[in-house]
């Protein structure tokens, strides 16, 4: 078997008194698409700096390519494609002029990074923005040209921090497809993601995080059968109306009563809605669906707003 690109073991992050990473293990195996799903605060994108190579660990082990971060930060990086939750382009140069400097970085000579450009741009679905300046350009097309510079090293691992906070849902799905034909070509991706959808369309395996630990570990079809439900029936009541949480009892497997609209997790709405039938309820509306990581997501982080 391949060893891991990145092994942690026991790894903390500390801010003086703020735990932000609390004793977390994980192991992302190359070729795969490895997720971080958590609130804001949960630990994501420390964990993230730390496997960059750019954060110092308060305590544990982290390896990357076998290497210690610490004292092997240089040679970590230089095999390292990164998409920070800031795209950090220079809107006063053009596409072309970001990704070539960029590469310069990488002490590329400049006909291979000329020869890099013109791959990338196709990838990303910029060719015809190779002379336009960065300002202009939508939010979608900047994050493309941010994954496309990450990639002009041609990194063995790749780190996206958040890579699609504030995209409309058009830019979303376009820059899923890029990543997923990456996920095609072998590239291995580390993601971090509050979005469900998201996960649940690119990741392979993903931990879930909460207050700096790991509460949950699996494929997300995995953590929706061990967390979650077949299936979920929701049901609404009139305005005011308070939900007889006694008259609900025993028909599901769990409830949840939430402002507007109560939840019921089963492995049989058919059966639950002929249950509910025989019940003394004022019911508005009734919804049945599919469990999803959202789901999961809520159970096991909960619904209050972390700011």
């Amino acid at each position: 078997m391949n060893e891991p690109l990145v092994r942690a073991a026991c790894l903390t992050k500390k801010f003086d008194d703020l735990v932000a990473v609390d004793s977390v293990d994980f192991a992302v195996s190359p070729g795969e698409v490895f997720g971080f799903l958590g609130p804001n605060g949960a630990g994501k994108s420390s964990t993230m700096k730390m496997i960059g190579a750019v954060s110092p660990i308060t305590s544990g082990s982290l390896t990357v390519f076998g290497m210690d971060p610490v004292a092997d930060g240089p040679q970590i990086r230089a095999r390292l494609g990164v998409v920070p939750q800031d795209n950090l382009l220079d809107a006063e140069l053009t596409v072309f002029e970001n990704l070539f400097i960029y590469g310069r970085y990488f002490d590329l000579p400049k006909a291979v990074i000329r020869d890099r450009i013109d791959e990338l741009l196709d990838f990303a679905q910029l060719e015809e923005r190779r002379k336009d300046l960065v300002e202009p350009l939508s939010g979608g097309m900047k994050r493309r040209l941010t994954i496309a510079r990450a990639l002009i090293n041609q990194p063995d691992l790749m780190l996206l921090d958040e890579p699609t906070t504030g995209l409309d849902p058009q830019a979303r799905h376009a820059l899923w497809d890029r990543l997923y034909r990456l996920k095609q070509q072998g590239v291995t991706l580390i993601v971090t993601t509050h979005y469900m959808d998201e996960a649940e369309q690119l990741c392979d395996r993903l931990v879930v995080m909460d207050k700096g630990k790991i509460v949950a570990e699996g494929s997300p079809r995995n953590l929706i059968e061990r967390f979650a439900t077949r299936d979920v029936v929701e049901l609404r009541f009139p305005v005011g109306d308070e939900v007889p949480e006694n008259v609900l009892f025993g028909v599901a497997k769990r409830v949840e009563v939430l402002p507007d609209r109560t939840l019921l997790y089963t492995d049989n709405a058919d059966q639950t809605l002929v249950d509910l039938i025989e019940r003394p309820l004022n019911i508005t509306s009734t919804i049945v669906r599919r469990a999803t990581l959202e789901d999961v997501f809520l159970r096991l982080t909960g619904r209050t707003l972390i700011d």
